[in-house]
């Protein structure tokens, strides 16, 4: 009786992590790999925003979502891959329940702040393809400032919340996180008390995230494809419409569906094994991070042209680059501002 009285009033203090339980014997390579990511975000990511700074041509509204976007990519992939890479290399898996939290905080609201971003950069383009003539009107400072105010007040107060009740739970009996980063549900699922309130911000999380902003971004794209295909003659531009809209989909529903299915799984006690659950969870955070620096940046002509001006390469290189002039907007500044989606 005793003994049951102790634990109900018993809450760990610190927990261990255990991401790949079945691949321990792999665990030197799996560092490796991700090591390699971790490298590759963090050089792609700066070197675009080092090259977003120094030119002045690209200090407009897309560019500058851009650069907020890798910027968003760095701090998420610090905050989850040094932690990882030290439990896989000299076994520091352990975390006290606080620093779990704030990681998870962090984990949370800059993924949340990517969503809100890719969402942006879609109806920024939907406004400069589909209304021309109105985007500077739209486009402007104080709406940029308000954008950055709505995606910070959205993304604190929805993921504070979230970790709010994580952080009120009552944790009496395991202290192993089964998985590489204190995801929110891998670390409810461990209290010893009734989590139907996380469950339910959980859900509220992906509804809000996953289901507004996902279909905002489906529908601007439709409707840029509709006008971009309306004005491109059929041949090679309607195919590169179709390229570039197409590619930034795929990544975008490699971040979204992902996430959904890690964030989920635990929620709906969907049977996933750990193994394949904790590499999802990281796939949906390090793959987006390592191939939106070549979406964004080497498939975009105006930033290859200053990326070689500033580091001086030969002329030569850089090719014929048609800007579009500013006023009357037809169907070739159409196909212009097609390459910057």
């Amino acid at each position: 009786m005793l003994h049951a009285l102790q634990s109900s009033n018993f809450s760990h203090s610190s927990f261990i992590f255990r991401g790949f339980p079945e691949m321990q014997q792999y665990r030197y390579l799996l560092a490796v790999l991700f090591s390699a990511s971790y490298i590759s975000v963090l050089l792609g990511n700066s070197l675009l925003v080092y090259v977003i700074r120094r030119a002045e041509s690209l200090h407009n509204p897309m560019y500058l979502l851009i650069s907020m976007l890798c910027i968003v990519d760095i701090l998420v992939v610090i905050t989850i891959i040094p932690k990882m890479l030290f439990g896989l290399l000299l076994d520091w898996d352990e975390i006290s329940l606080a620093g779990c939290l704030t990681q998870m905080f962090f984990t949370h609201f800059l993924s949340s702040v990517e969503s809100t971003l890719l969402l942006a950069m879609a109806l920024d383009r939907f406004v400069a393809i589909c209304h021309p003539l109105r985007y500077a009107d739209i486009i402007d400072s104080s709406m940029f400032v308000g954008l950055l105010f709505f995606i910070l007040m959205r993304s604190g107060a929805i993921m504070g919340t979230l970790v709010g009740l994580a952080g009120s739970l009552w944790f009496c009996s395991s202290n192993v996180i089964w998985h590489c980063y204190c995801d929110h549900m891998a670390l409810v699922s461990l209290a010893c008390d009734d989590t139907r309130k996380n469950n339910m911000a959980g859900l509220a999380v992906i509804i809000c995230f996953v289901g507004v902003d996902i279909s905002l971004i489906f529908l601007s794209y439709i409707k840029i494809l509709s006008v971009v295909l309306s004005a491109a003659p059929a041949g090679e531009d309607r195919w590169k419409a179709f390229h570039t809209c197409g590619t930034h989909l795929i990544v975008m529903m490699c971040f979204y569906l992902v996430g959904s299915v890690t964030f989920l799984s635990r929620n709906l006690n969907i049977p996933i094994p750990t193994d394949v659950n904790t590499f999802l969870g990281l796939m949906y955070i390090l793959f987006p991070a390592t191939v939106n620096p070549i979406i964004y940046g080497v498939r975009t002509k105006e930033i290859q042209s200053n990326f070689l001006r500033i580091f001086k390469l030969n002329a030569k290189k850089v090719g014929t680059i048609k800007v579009c002039p500013g006023g009357k907007k037809d169907s070739a500044g159409i196909k212009a501002a097609t390459v910057e989606l």
